[in-house]
């Protein structure tokens, strides 16, 4: 693994200068109908990975009844889209750097919609599982390659923004998630509800199919791979429609130098990466283990613990995920301005000091309430949900672009192994003598090493170009 992913051609100096300007002339570029588009696709698979992660969260507790699945199993049967996700970042990352973003995210947005219709099918556990698990391998890839395709997309000076609204979709899935779950509860029996929120899953595979002609690859991964001839297209293009519109083009800037030199899968364990690779890993683990343990079981805990209806259930979750999108809309305006380092460190904060007091409180057994799940559990979801949606565009500004979506992919699969153990070291938690208590405590012990990583090692990123950044 430590050779030569792939053989980056031949360049002339004259290939590597025109490289160079045309990087330059991308940068000066504003937002344009080629970045809405962008907006509008990504965004949708980014929408729909959300969603299909919390339609089994609201509707676990059907499935388990219908199914006949105990709690240890259901941990399983979650852990296994999961277990997909580490497979498919992992499988699909090289290919990203080969054959470029966009290819990449079309297949794994139509590998995930066919296996959604599979799921939704299923006649058992076990297929429900193994479909899962390979509905697991297209979310794997889609997501953090569409986060690094972004990334590259956006001019530095306002990247922070552009792609925090961008990661909007990702709470916007989860709170369109609980709250269609709420409405099919009203109006169908269990089983109908959990194998029609499975099916919606397979609205991705349209959107690949529509997007193919409308998404453009990213001019920096066409630069790196000496492709200088179409991404001068592209950049001239999208001049001409900037022009056209009326609006004028700041004077280019000096040429950047273009990140030219062959993907080597090692490199991120380089001298110049390691620290960044450990660093980010932590992060991406100790968030999603937080964020997807409790997300995911959240539901569950409101109407066993708490006695609540499902669609009631639901509805809280809806409610919960209104006040992220509020949070990370926060966090896309000031990002730029306040910097990366001040929302994740705050989002570790709040989350861990949530923690603290859910031990605390919990001890006391003092939570058996609806109301009392739920303000526990709101502190430490707003911080996780705080550092989640930065992670995706703070690993794409630690690595240059002969990596970045690998380094991404990498990094996220992490995410996924955070969200294999958490469902079923819950569910052995809950299942245990330590109940709420020694739930959150564990969570407390995660934030904290999270935070302690991230301060230690975690760089400065904001309204910088990305060539600058991976240098």
């Amino acid at each position: 693994m430590g050779g030569a992913m792939t053989e980056a051609p031949p360049r002339s100096e004259d290939t590597s200068t025109r490289g160079g300007e045309l990087l330059a002339r991308w940068e000066r570029l504003p937002f344009t109908s080629a970045h809405r588009r962008a907006f509008q696709i990504l965004g949708t698979g980014t929408f729909f990975d959300s969603f299909d992660t919390v339609a089994l969260a609201v509707t676990l507790t059907a499935v388990t009844s219908t199914m006949h699945i105990g709690l240890g199993d259901a941990g399983l049967l979650i852990s296994a889209g999961y277990v997909g996700q580490i497979a498919g970042a992992l499988g699909l990352g090289w290919a990203s750097e080969r054959y470029g973003r966009r290819p990449v995210f079309l297949a794994s947005m139509a590998l995930f919609g066919v296996a959604a219709l599979l799921a939704a099918a299923a006649w058992s556990g076990l297929s429900l599982g193994l479909f899962r698990l390979v509905q697991g391998i297209g979310l794997g890839a889609e997501v953090p390659v569409a986060a690094a395709l972004f990334n590259e997309l956006v001019r530095g000076r306002a990247r922070g923004r552009s792609v925090m609204l961008y990661e909007t979709s990702f709470t916007l899935g989860n709170m369109a998630a609980s709250l269609v779950a709420a409405a099919l509860f009203g109006l169908l029996h269990d089983e109908a509800t959990w194998r029609t929120m499975l099916a919606l899953g397979a609205i991705p595979l349209l959107v690949a199919l529509w997007a193919r002609p409308r998404l453009v690859e990213s001019p920096r991964f066409l630069i790196s791979r000496g492709r200088t001839a179409e991404a001068g297209r592209l950049v001239t293009a999208m001049e001409a429609e900037t022009l056209r519109k009326g609006n004028q083009l700041e004077p280019a800037e000096a040429p950047i130098a273009p990140d030219t030199r062959a993907t080597r899968l090692a490199e991120i364990f380089s001298a110049q990466y390691l620290r960044r690779t450990m660093m980010i890993w932590t992060v991406w683990f100790t968030t999603y283990f937080t964020l997807w343990g409790l997300t995911t079981w959240l539901p569950s805990l409101l109407v066993n613990e708490g006695g609540m209806h499902p669609a009631t259930a639901s509805l809280a979750s809806a409610g919960l995920q209104a006040i992220n999108v509020a949070l990370v809309v926060t966090i896309a305006l000031t990002v730029d301005r306040l910097g990366r380092r001040f929302w994740i460190t705050l989002g570790y904060a709040v989350s861990a000091l949530g923690a603290a007091i859910g031990a605390l409180v919990t001890w006391s057994g003092q939570t058996q309430s609806p109301v009392g799940l739920i303000a526990l559990a709101v502190p430490v979801l707003l911080g996780v949900n705080a550092v989640a949606p930065i992670a995706f565009m703070y690993t794409g500004e630690l690595y240059p672009t002969r990596m970045r979506a690998w380094g991404t992919m990498a990094a996220s699969s992490f995410r996924n192994v955070g969200a294999v153990l958490a469902p079923a070291v819950i569910g052995w938690i809950l299942d245990g003598d330590g109940g709420m208590a020694a739930l959150y405590l564990m969570f407390l012990t995660t934030l904290v090493v999270g935070l302690a990583v991230f301060w230690a090692f975690g760089p400065e990123t904001a309204r910088e170009k990305l060539e600058s950044l991976a240098s």
